[in-house]
């Protein structure tokens, strides 16, 4: 799931168009993926810029021949073979940019990158493998550029850093009498960035290259509830796990007096996340935490392959006030034989209102299509094979999402 904007200089105009192009649930799009990360807040020419915007996604997958364990066919012990594998929710992001010193700007900002909802309840076939999962996260990050003239425009440096902190569930069926066991983990990690840009404002050209790095997770910890433990339930702990590095390329032009084109390109690697051994904390040491061994008691399966993301489109300026863009974008899905993340195909438009030059309104929307595929088992690391527990089918299913922003400047 990743967001896409469509933020950019319009034409020849010292005016910009802030817009959410596409927005894609995770688990169809890009891994974990919400919010993913955005600095271009920082290449606002203003001294000083705020901006808050907030996205609602609405993903409509539908899970359909389903079995349960070992390819079982529960329904007639009342188990349905359909279910709902996507949930809608929000991305919010908050941002505030400022000029240091001649050619420096700085920016902080709040997002949420990572996420994922399902709940396709405990009454489907699938309710061994998933009852409800709920994953969040929570991104706080410092970026800051040092740009100089070079021929006919500027060249930007960029760095930053930024902390996460993630944390959720997940529920699952352990016997047909109806027992259910959930896991609630959280763990939090550091990370960087790195970049180069280039610009000449005149013809609004901008290209940038930024490189943001893996987190590392080595503190994941949480409880595993069950009835099989006398008190109910035990600290539990995982192996140390990262979250996904990525490499993003923008590139935009003015093409005509009011006219933009742009378009990037993306790769996120979330073949780091395979599958997170839950292990627990009194009885397992770390050096027998691992999927597939004797003290692994459950595991979180992912097995992900890398994200690619591909988008372009055009921006139109109609006067001072309103300014409008369309895109287009694919997502290559993560998931290659278990799971639901297929191909995803999104056109998104919006426009932009700019009531005086120092605030902009914005609203956007998003229609796309999730294509099919089938979830079922798969081989991973140490001989493990993920989606023993449950098989089912997905069609082309529909994904919508609405945005609206502001953004203050000073």
């Amino acid at each position: 799931m990743n967001i896409l904007r469509l933020k950019a200089l319009l034409g020849a105009g010292c005016f910009s168009l802030a817009l959410i192009g596409a927005a894609m649930h995770p688990a169809h799009a890009g891994g974990l993926e919400r919010g993913g990360y955005d600095i271009d807040l920082l290449f606002d020419p203003s001294p000083v810029a705020t901006e808050a915007e907030a996205t609602y996604v609405m993903p409509d997958r539908k899970y359909k021949n389903a079995r349960g364990p070992g390819g079982a066919d529960l329904s007639p012990l009342g188990f349905s073979t359909t279910a709902d594998g996507a949930e809608p929710y929000w991305v919010p992001r908050i941002g505030v940019k400022a000029q240091i010193v001649q050619g420096v700007d700085c920016m902080f900002d709040y997002s949420q990158p990572w996420g994922a909802h399902t709940a396709p309840g405990s009454t489907w076939s699938g309710a061994f493998s998933n009852i409800e999962t709920d994953i969040k996260s929570n991104n706080y990050a410092g970026t800051c550029s040092y740009k100089f003239d070079i021929g006919k425009g500027q060249l930007r440096f960029i760095g930053g850093v930024f902390y996460q902190d993630i944390g959720g569930f997940k529920e699952s069926l352990i016997s047909l009498g109806g027992a259910v066991g959930r896991v609630d983990l959280d763990a939090s990690g550091w990370g960087w960035r790195a970049g180069v840009a280039y610009e000449i404002p005149e013809i609004a050209l901008r290209a940038s290259l930024v490189y943001n790095s893996q987190v590392k997770l080595d503190n994941v910890s949480g409880t595993l509830t069950a009835p099989i433990f006398p008190t109910g339930s035990t600290p539990i702990y995982g192996s140390t796990q990262y979250m996904p590095d990525s490499v993003e390329l923008k590139l935009q032009s003015g093409i005509a007096p009011g006219w933009l084109a742009f378009g990037s390109i993306k790769w996120v690697n979330w073949s780091v996340l395979q599958s997170v051994p839950i292990c627990p904390t009194l009885f397992v040491p770390t050096s027998s935490c691992f999927t597939g061994s004797p003290g692994a008691v459950t595991s979180l399966d992912l097995m992900y392959r890398d994200g690619w993301t591909v988008s372009g489109g055009i921006g139109h300026k109609f006067n001072d006030q309103w300014s409008a863009a369309g895109q287009l974008s694919w997502d290559r899905g993560t998931s290659h034989g278990y799971g639901s993340q297929t191909d995803t195909w999104t056109l998104g438009g919006g426009v932009a209102y700019t009531p005086s030059p120092n605030v902009e309104i914005r609203l956007a929307g998003v229609i796309g299509v999730m294509t099919s595929g089938h979830s079922g088992t798969l081989a991973g690391e140490n001989g493990y094979v993920a989606g023993t527990d449950a098989s089912y089918d997905f069609g082309n299913d529909l994904i919508t999402a609405i945005n609206g922003g502001i953004k203050i400047k000073f």
